[in-house]
């Protein structure tokens, strides 16, 4: 079972790192820049491990037939994508990764031409990359293997519970500015920056990583400012009683 489980998980960080791979020279060419396009500060992007360990156990059956590796290999991972950014969507209250300008797209989560590819995606993960992922592993003795597990386990579990304290700090800060946006007609600056004291002053571990790797999850531009702003402001008031104390 432990073998089993440590020969998974080392799968898992194998394709979560290629995925990362994959994105940053996608995000390089898009934006002309390089750019990280990891939720974790790490170099894994997990949709991508989680996407290839289910292609692994549902279609390596299916070895013989292409076609079916194929075509059930786009809807498994298009579902693993669209229920993604559902979660994401829910959580932020913002798109992670919109595809409404493209053809082909459910609810701007998926799009046709991103489903074939991770249909082409899934025949090489099956006839290529996997045989040479199981021969990689098989280079090591099993004790080295769960040794490595678990260390990387550990790494990744700190790497998750630190990107998910920014992510919900962040997920704040998008709630605030959504306010923000609806009630600045209504409200004055001041009576505003009043109002959200509380939840401003709460705010941390800002970081502007997510918005590089994600831009779709930035649309609210002057409120989020704003709210950075107050959160500054805030934080040097909290100093300088700190210091008087």
């Amino acid at each position: 079972m432990l073998n089993n489980l440590s020969n998974t998980f080392l799968t898992f960080i194998i394709y979560s790192f290629i995925g990362y791979i994959a994105e940053v020279i996608y995000a390089t060419i898009y934006y002309k820049k390089i750019t990280n396009r990891g939720f974790l500060f790490g170099p894994l992007c997990p949709i991508y491990g989680v996407g290839a360990i289910l292609i692994i156990f549902t279609m390596t059956r299916y070895y013989r037939d292409p076609v079916v590796v194929f075509v059930f290999g786009t809807i498994i991972t298009s579902l693993v994508e669209y229920y993604t950014s559902y979660i994401l969507e829910k959580f932020f209250h913002n798109k992670w990764w919109d595809y409404s300008d493209k053809f082909g797209n459910i609810n701007g989560r998926i799009c046709l031409f991103n489903s074939l590819l991770f249909g082409v995606g899934s025949l090489l993960i099956i006839y290529v990359a996997n045989p040479l992922v199981v021969n990689f592993l098989h280079i090591f003795n099993q004790h080295t293997l769960n040794i490595s597990a678990l260390i990387l386990f550990i790494i990744f579990l700190i790497d998750w519970i630190a990107s998910m304290m920014i992510a919900y700090n962040l997920r704040h800060r998008i709630i605030i500015a959504e306010e923000l946006k609806s009630e600045k007609i209504k409200m004055l600056p001041s009576l505003l920056k009043n109002k959200y004291a509380k939840e401003i002053a709460k705010l941390k571990l800002h970081s502007n990583r997510l918005f590089k790797s994600f831009p779709n999850i930035n649309n609210f531009g002057k409120e989020l400012d704003l709210v950075n702003k107050w959160s500054l402001e805030s934080k040097k008031k909290h100093k300088k009683r700190t210091k008087k104390n």
